[in-house]
Protein backbone atom coordinates (compact mmCIF):
# COMPACT_ATOMS: atom_id res chain seq x y z
CA UNK A 1 0.00 0.00 0.00
CA UNK A 2 1.19 3.53 -1.04
CA UNK A 3 1.59 6.36 1.86
CA UNK A 4 -0.69 9.06 2.21
CA UNK A 5 0.57 12.60 1.06
CA UNK A 6 -0.38 14.45 4.40
CA UNK A 7 0.14 17.81 2.88
CA UNK A 8 -2.76 17.27 0.35
CA UNK A 9 -5.28 19.89 0.60
CA UNK A 10 -8.57 18.32 1.26
CA UNK A 11 -11.80 18.69 -1.53
CA UNK A 12 -13.78 21.47 -0.27
CA UNK A 13 -17.50 20.86 -0.58
CA UNK A 14 -18.83 24.14 -2.32
CA UNK A 15 -22.58 23.81 -0.93
CA UNK A 16 -20.91 23.29 2.69
CA UNK A 17 -18.88 26.63 1.99
CA UNK A 18 -21.97 28.40 0.20
CA UNK A 19 -24.71 27.80 3.42
CA UNK A 20 -21.53 28.26 5.69
CA UNK A 21 -22.15 32.35 6.54
CA UNK A 22 -26.11 30.67 7.50
CA UNK A 23 -24.99 28.45 9.69
CA UNK A 24 -24.76 29.56 13.71
CA UNK A 25 -22.65 28.35 16.33
CA UNK A 26 -24.98 26.22 18.89
CA UNK A 27 -23.71 26.18 22.39
CA UNK A 28 -22.64 22.53 23.52
CA UNK A 29 -23.68 22.94 26.95
CA UNK A 30 -27.11 24.14 27.94
CA UNK A 31 -27.02 26.16 31.05
CA UNK A 32 -30.01 26.28 33.39
CA UNK A 33 -30.64 27.59 36.44
CA UNK A 34 -33.28 28.29 38.80
CA UNK A 35 -34.37 31.10 40.72
CA UNK A 36 -33.71 31.55 44.62
CA UNK A 37 -36.70 30.97 46.05
CA UNK A 38 -37.86 32.26 49.59
CA UNK A 39 -38.44 29.90 52.91
CA UNK A 40 -41.84 30.64 52.58
CA UNK A 41 -41.86 29.51 48.51
CA UNK A 42 -39.95 26.35 49.66
CA UNK A 43 -42.28 25.71 52.54
CA UNK A 44 -45.25 25.71 50.01
CA UNK A 45 -43.79 23.99 47.17
CA UNK A 46 -42.96 20.69 49.79
CA UNK A 47 -46.14 21.14 51.04
CA UNK A 48 -47.71 20.99 46.98
CA UNK A 49 -45.16 17.95 46.94
CA UNK A 50 -46.66 16.11 49.97
CA UNK A 51 -50.21 16.70 49.15
CA UNK A 52 -49.57 15.45 45.24
CA UNK A 53 -47.93 12.51 46.86
CA UNK A 54 -50.93 11.72 49.27
CA UNK A 55 -53.10 11.84 46.42
CA UNK A 56 -51.18 9.71 44.02
CA UNK A 57 -51.02 7.36 47.20
CA UNK A 58 -54.53 6.90 48.04
CA UNK A 59 -57.05 8.54 45.11
CA UNK A 60 -56.95 6.02 42.77
CA UNK A 61 -58.98 6.29 40.26
CA UNK A 62 -61.27 2.71 39.41
CA UNK A 63 -60.23 1.94 35.81
CA UNK A 64 -56.82 1.69 37.67
CA UNK A 65 -58.21 -0.83 40.35
CA UNK A 66 -60.31 -3.22 38.23
CA UNK A 67 -57.95 -3.97 35.60
CA UNK A 68 -57.28 -4.21 31.88
CA UNK A 69 -59.76 -7.13 31.04
CA UNK A 70 -62.31 -6.73 33.31
CA UNK A 71 -65.93 -5.51 32.05
CA UNK A 72 -68.94 -4.68 33.70
CA UNK A 73 -71.52 -6.99 34.71
CA UNK A 74 -74.14 -5.26 32.35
Amino acid sequence: MGKKNKNKKKKVNPKRERYAKLRKEKPSIMTFTTPDITPEQQKQRQEDERNIGLFWRYNRSRRMTKGIGAKSKR
